[in-house]
Order: structure tokens, then C-alpha cells, then sequence
């Protein structure tokens, strides 16, 4: 390892869905919808949701168990959780999966910045990585984005689904397999309206008996996110492919979040990256909100369309607005 500050690197790798699956044509059954409409629209075709009583953190810590199996079994020193459905609004989430990870008293707290919660945990767990702070961190993007989605609303309602996906960081050099390059990151909090959850919070809170209605539901403008979507995704990979002085050309794999089939076309065509190197998992999944980039990475390393020497370009864009990219060489690791 160089004298400098030490670097994230990625040495483990899980994912993990719940077990009920929901068809286009289970969906026909209940909305004003049909398994075309969905698939000419969003590219899906089946997705998972959890049942009643499971919550975020059972899929996390499905998800967390097996990165560490991929890493070799070792203990993380730390944890991160990336989640717009914590379990409570408090405590955080994370301590919790830490405790029924049995990884006694380390660090470990929540991350949101929703589609894009994990670049953002990324970047987080990098810095503490770099700063010294731990050794050896736990990241998870877990959702349980079902229980935000109005049932009655097409738009949504067949586009999100419920998933989680981790990677185990350890700090090592930046010339190794598995480093993460710089995290390029960003936010326009003057648009957050385009994708929200109006009431709930501080600023309108849940009403008591015999107030007005709100609407605890997630709320997307779709149309003017796509075109947000795609430009700041774009702008974002070529960022973090310079950075890591590379070329477009050089990108082998592109990751990007799993939000709509032709956002990620667009994108994939922006960047000029063709369509025999962008993995996709969204047909059979949906989409997982945070967990949609480590859940593709854990499938597709174990299907193994990515592997190791693959230059990996990830992207994602979500709520906030937050948006993000970062480059790594794919290391030789199992999919737990």
C-alpha cells in the first residue's frame, strides 16, 4: 500500500430479493394496465415484493451476510445503509443489522439520497476508508420501495419493486482490482418536487383524527424526469471516466440504476456504450431504488456477464434530485 491515504476497495459482493414474485399479468388483475403497456414502457416484467411483517432491514441483512461470505467471512469495522425506507423514522436502521450481522459495537448509520443512495454510501464509505475511520466497511443499498408506492397508481406501481445489494470495502491501493475511483456526485434540491414523498416529515407531518388528508405516497413526474435522468447520468459517467483517465471506449460494463428500460437505453446510447455492454436485470426485477446498482452488480457477477478485468462504469439518478457515478476494474470475486 502507498504512503498516501489508503483507497476503498470492493472485495465482496451479495444481493438478495424477496421470494414473492409479481407478473405484468398479476398487475392486469388489479390496475388499469396490461403486461404490453408495462414492457413497451419501463421494460419490465416481473419485479419482487415483500410480504407483510418483513421490513427493510431483513433484506439488508440478507444482503449484508452474503458480501461478507464473498469477502472471505471477514468482520467489516464499519457499516453503511443505504435506504429511503428505513424501518423507523428513528433510530436508524443500521445499528440493527449490525447487531444481527454480529458485528458487535461498530460504527454504523443510514445513508438517503433515494435511487442514488448508493454512490452516495459509496463515497461515504470511501472517506472513511481514506480518513482512517475503519478498515473495513459494510455497504448496503436496501428498499422496501412497495411500501411507499400508492397501489391505485399506474405509473408507479409497476415500476418499483423491493430488493437489496451490499459490497464489502477494504482499504487497499488505487492500482488494485476492486479500487473505486473518484465518486462523482451531485444535487438540485430545486426540482426535489419531481420525485417525492409529500407528507410524513417535519414539513407536513402525518395528520391526526380528524384532519385533512395528505398523501404518504411516492410521487414521480415522470416525463420530466426522464430528461433530467438521462442528462445527469451522462454528464456524471463522463466525469468519473475521466477521472479515472480512461475513454468511453475503454468502458467494458456499464451499471447504471435500474429505473426505466428507456431511460437506460438513452443513456447507454448517450454514452455510446453498446447494449452488448450495459448489464440489465430490470425485466425480472424492477426497480430497487437504492439496491437496484449492487443488486445488478451481485446478479450479474454471479451469472458472470461481468467479471473479473472488467472495466465498470456505475451511474444512478433519483431523488433529491441526487445523481452520481463511479469507475472500477471488477475483481475476482463470488457473488455470495
Amino acid at each position: 500500500m502507498s504512503a498516501s491515504a489508503p483507497t476503498a476497495v470492493i472485495c465482496g459482493i451479495g444481493g438478495y430479493v424477496p421470494p414473492r414474485v409479481v407478473t405484468n399479468r398479476d398487475l392486469e388483475a388489479v390496475l388499469d394496465t396490461s403486461d404490453t403497456w408495462i414492457r413497451t414502457r419501463t421494460g419490465i416484467a416481473a419485479r419482487h415484493m415483500i410480504d407483510p411483517g418483513t421490513a427493510t432491514s431483513d433484506l439488508a441483512v440478507e444482503a449484508g451476510a452474503r458480501a461478507l461470505v464473498s469477502a472471505d467471512g471477514a468482520p467489516a469495522d464499519a457499516v453503511v445503509l443505504a435506504t429511503t425506507t428505513p424501518d423507523r423514522p428513528c433510530p436508524a436502521t443500521s445499528p440493527e443489522i449490525a447487531a444481527r450481522l454480529n458485528l458487535g459495537p461498530v460504527p454504523a448509520f443510514d445513508v438517503s439520497a433515494v435511487c442514488s443512495g448508493f454512490l452516495y454510501g459509496l463515497a461515504t464509505a470511501a472517506g472513511l476508508i481514506a480518513a482512517g475511520a475503519a478498515s473495513r466497511v459494510l455497504l448496503i443499498a436496501a428498499d422496501a420501495f412497495t411500501t411507499l408506492i400508492d397501489p391505485a397508481d399506474r405509473s408507479t406501481a409497476v415500476i418499483f419493486a423491493d430488493g437489496a445489494g451490499a459490497v464489502v470495502l477494504r482499504a487497499g491501493d488505487p492500482a488494485e482490482p476492486g479500487a473505486v475511483g473518484r465518486v462523482v456526485l451531485g444535487s438540485d434540491g430545486a426540482l426535489g418536487d419531481l420525485i417525492q414523498v409529500p407528507d410524513g416529515g417535519s414539513r407536513r407531518r402525518f395528520p391526526g383524527p380528524g384532519a385533512a388528508p395528505c398523501d404518504p405516497y411516492f410521487r414521480m413526474r415522470g416525463r420530466e424526469t426522464y430528461r433530467h435522468a438521462v442528462h445527469r447520468m451522462t454528464e456524471a459517467s463522463r466525469a468519473a471516466v475521466a477521472a479515472a483517465d480512461w475513454e468511453l471506449d475503454d468502458v467494458d460494463r456499464l451499471a447504471a440504476h435500474q429505473a426505466n428500460g428507456r431511460i437506460l437505453a438513452t443513456v447507454g446510447e448517450e454514452l455510446n456504450i453498446p447494449e452488448g455492454r450495459r448489464l440489465a436485470n430490470i425485466e425480472r426485477v424492477g426497480n430497487t431504488g437504492a439496491a437496484s446498482i449492487p443488486l445488478l452488480l451481485a446478479q450479474s457477477a454471479a451469472e458472470g456477464t461481468l467479471a473479473a478485468g472488467h472495466r465498470l462504469l456505475m451511474t444512478a439518478f433519483g431523488g433529491g434530485l441526487a445523481w452520481g457515478a463511479a469507475t472500477a476494474v471488477w475483481p475476482d470475486v463470488k457473488a455470495g
